[in-house]
């Protein structure tokens, strides 16, 4: 309500509430009072708390719902594993893509292709799989009815077929999940070193791709579906016989696996991953990998040298330890080798060599369950045992990578190919071969691809030509008893060992090995008395 007093206008807001008839404790002087209806301060009121409830509650409930979405959340993973990705260089394979196929020397890759253990192993993995294969459709189709005229007969060869075609599935899904298993715990992980790892598996070249690390995940999720369709598969025929076997779930599985395996292959291609990219950082890598290359290749103090193998094959108990650890602990001490030396992961390694030494058994004896036949029962055993035994041969690979790797002298005892020989070392004596290769790496100081002799300080300057003397005979590491003589030699190349020793110019320290001046039983002697002296005194005078 407006009111005039003496000509003046003045306004007032008054409330009027229902029970209570409280006026507002505010009340200037000049005012004019407006009352408003409980129904209409009602509606005020709500108009109001809807706009703050607007205003303030929906956009922190926006914003929160936002960013607790699952794939908000994805989003931003994928955008800070693509920041780390482009600041890790790419180790750039120049000679990985091929141009142009050259046929005519086609025929010589495929020697050098099928030299190889695995690939070998894989060409009869293959004819195996392509035979029984054939034998199954032509079963199915009853192209074989005139030669099994039983229908007994045809239900059992397929059966065999059947059950020997998912034993070498499963085995190869076996033998390959450790490794797609550690490529997973990278991708989680996703340090620069296991980005440079991942690269080189499944990116083209090994360089950069965008959004890579997402790219490589759904890759690796298809590769572990194939592996456990493979095993409920496996499941399935293993667990029922042919009569009572769930058809739905065995083509289900059959499917799924198949799938998963096509789609991985198919997406790893059309996928950024197998396309180039033209990336500013190549040079940058190039630059980067050429000075960590200087770097290590003047990080110790020794010389290069052809490397041998220390001790021989059957010098198993020289070292009693190492002769035990050889013996029970096989699996565990190969893996540690060669993670060590950087052919691939230990754990890895050792779950790998188990499953080829172990898994055969078990898959082709549970593979011979539901067959009927008591003779082909049998077969199948017998093969699984071949196989776990030929499942050493694994050692025998990695000791070929060893060897080439470091330009370790070749045995050519077996049929004159050094890779036959390493085979057979490791398939009739494996702890053998495994006990020389830890001797081997024990003794050396090595980098990535060369090994160098064991460190040694570099001598005082007074020291120049003083005779250092190596083991003895009964070293199981050492077999010669020759000195070694200190000289220095003009060289610019730097050492870390040579610092504060000397003026810059020094050069560096070299070994040369003369032939002995003594005779076998003569024992070492210490220096004579004259030759012993302090560092702050000063040398005789001659």
């Amino acid at each position: 309500m407006v009111e005039t007093v003496n000509g003046e206008c003045s306004t007032e807001i008054q409330e009027v509430q229902g029970s209570t008839g409280a006026p507002n404790a505010y009340k200037p002087k000049d005012q004019t009072t407006l009352y408003v209806s409980t129904s209409r301060k009602l509606l005020l009121g709500e108009m109001l708390h809807k706009n703050k409830f607007l205003d303030i509650l929906v956009p922190k409930f926006k914003s929160r719902s936002k960013s607790s979405s699952p794939s908000s959340k994805f989003g931003r993973m994928v955008e800070e594993r693509d920041d780390v990705s482009r600041s890790v260089p790419s180790s750039i394979d120049q000679g990985s893509s091929i141009k142009k196929i050259n046929w005519v020397s086609l025929r010589d890759v495929c020697k050098v292709w099928i030299r190889n253990p695995i690939n070998m192993a894989l060409l009869i993995w293959f004819v195996c799989v392509a035979v029984c294969g054939a034998l199954l459709f032509l079963v199915i189709t009853g192209m074989l009815n005139n030669a099994l005229p039983k229908k007994s007969q045809r239900d059992a060869w397929f059966e065999v077929n059947n059950q020997i075609l998912n034993a070498l599935f499963t085995l190869m899904c076996l033998y390959q999940h450790p490794k797609r298993f550690h490529n997973l715990v990278l991708l989680l992980r996703w340090r620069p070193d296991d980005i440079v790892k991942l690269r080189k598996i499944y990116c083209k070249n090994g360089t950069y791709k965008p959004n890579e690390w997402a790219h490589m995940m759904v890759v690796v999720l298809l590769l572990h579906l194939n592996c456990f369709a493979q095993y409920a598969l496996c499941g399935l025929n293993v667990g029922y016989n042919r009569s009572k076997r769930p058809a739905i779930g065995v083509g289900l599985c059959l499917s799924v696996s198949f799938a998963a395996a096509a789609a991985a292959s198919v997406y790893n291609i059309l996928s950024p991953l197998g396309r180039e990219y033209d990336s500013d950082t190549e040079e940058e890598a190039q630059n980067q990998l050429g000075s960590t290359t200087f770097e290590k290749q003047y990080s110790f103090s020794t010389r290069e040298i052809k490397p041998v193998w220390i001790g021989g094959l059957f010098d198993l108990w020289d070292d009693i330890s190492l002769a035990y650890q050889s013996l029970f602990c096989s699996f565990c001490l190969f893996g540690w080798n060669m993670d060590r030396i950087g052919l691939g992961n230990m754990y890895v390694h050792i779950a790998t060599f188990l499953l080829f030494c172990v898994a055969p058994f078990w898959i082709f004896n549970l593979a011979a369950v539901n067959i009927n036949d008591e003779a082909m029962r049998e077969v199948l055993g017998v093969i699984g045992v071949v196989l776990c035994v030929f499942g050493f041969m694994y050692g025998g690979f990695w000791r070929i990578q060893m060897r080439k790797k470091f330009n370790l002298p070749a045995n050519t005892f077996c049929c004159g190919y050094p890779a036959v020989t390493d085979c057979m070392q490791w398939l009739f004596c494996c702890p053998c071969s495994l006990a020389q290769e830890v001797r081997t790496v024990d003794y050396y100081e090595f980098t990535e691809d060369k090994f160098y002799s064991p460190a040694l300080l570099s001598p005082l300057p007074r020291e120049e030509g003083m005779k250092l003397f190596r083991s003895g005979t009964s070293s199981p590491y050492r077999g010669s008893s020759s000195p070694y003589v200190f000289r220095t030699v003009n060289s610019p190349s730097p050492s870390r060992f040579s610092r504060g020793m000397g003026s810059p110019d020094r050069g560096l320290t070299v070994l040369d090995e003369e032939l002995p001046t003594r005779g076998e039983g003569d024992p070492m002697r210490p220096p004579v008395q004259p030759l012993i002296q302090r560092g702050d005194d000063q040398p005789p005078p001659a």
